[in-house]
């Protein structure tokens, strides 16, 4: 695969990919079908889809760490926890039956996009928390992470869902700090598969770069409107990701 059309269509997925996962999560609903569709094998499309997704998320947790929505010094326990989680999914991923995730996943998303549809009072605001910062970090963080590791579509959702509702983040904070978790995941993730997988290097980096670009766009425009785009766009994307996984 070189310059050719194929190449250039997948480079403006992932720009596509992390401009909306920037600000909803679900890149990996655009990136991995587009790099089966793509010619490569579904092991590469995996490894290549992690390398390029490192660089979207980076960027999406530089532009929200900038401006003062996370804090990455607290975050980066809970971050090698959830970069831990992602490793150890991954390799679990070869010896573990998928079939009943693929089939229970789609209504997990389906009850996730309801919960921010009709949830009152979701807004940017901080909410009480109902689980200790440890509890979380401990439970939570490196079980969505490896969740991530073995299977992948919906990962940012999931960090979301618990954020907002466990955490008692505002949504735009919720946002902020799932960037950080799932770049953490992406690297777990991404270790395993360049060390037992296949990844196309040269297709990944430069996908990588649009993604970064288009996650760095992304990234503003959550900040600039907040709740108010998020959540509907959250809905939209678990919906659509969910519909894609019912009709594969």
């Amino acid at each position: 695969m070189d310059f050719d059309p194929v190449f250039l269509m997948l480079v403006a997925a992932a720009f596509v990919a992390g401009l909306i996962d920037a600000i909803a999560g679900g890149g990996g609903m655009i990136t991995v079908p587009a790099l089966l569709l793509g010619g490569l094998d579904p092991l590469t499309a995996l490894g290549t889809n992690k390398l390029q997704s490192m660089f979207g998320s980076s960027s999406a947790t530089i532009s929200y760490a900038r401006k003062g929505h996370v804090k990455l010094g607290p975050l980066l326990p809970a971050a090698a926890l959830s970069c831990a989680g992602s490793a150890a999914g991954a390799l679990l991923a070869a010896a573990l039956p998928l079939e009943f995730l693929q089939r229970l996943l789609p209504f997990l998303l389906i009850a996730i996009a309801i919960y921010f549809a009709l949830k009152p009072g979701l807004s940017d605001v901080d909410r009480e928390r109902r689980m200790s910062p440890r509890t979380f970090a401990l439970l939570l963080v490196p079980l969505i992470g490896a969740y991530d590791g073995l299977f992948g579509p919906g990962t940012g959702s999931f960090f979301m869902l618990a954020f907002v509702s466990l955490a008692g983040y505002g949504v735009l904070k919720a946002t902020a700090h799932t960037k950080l978790l799932n770049l953490a995941s992406n690297i777990g993730g991404f270790a395993v598969f360049a060390t037992v997988g296949s990844i196309h290097w040269k297709l990944g980096l430069c996908m990588g770069v649009a993604q970064f670009l288009g996650a760095r766009a992304g990234a503003g425009v959550a900040m600039r409107f907040g709740a108010g785009l998020i959540r509907p766009l959250l809905v939209l994307v678990c919906i659509a990701l969910a519909l894609r996984l019912l009709w594969s």
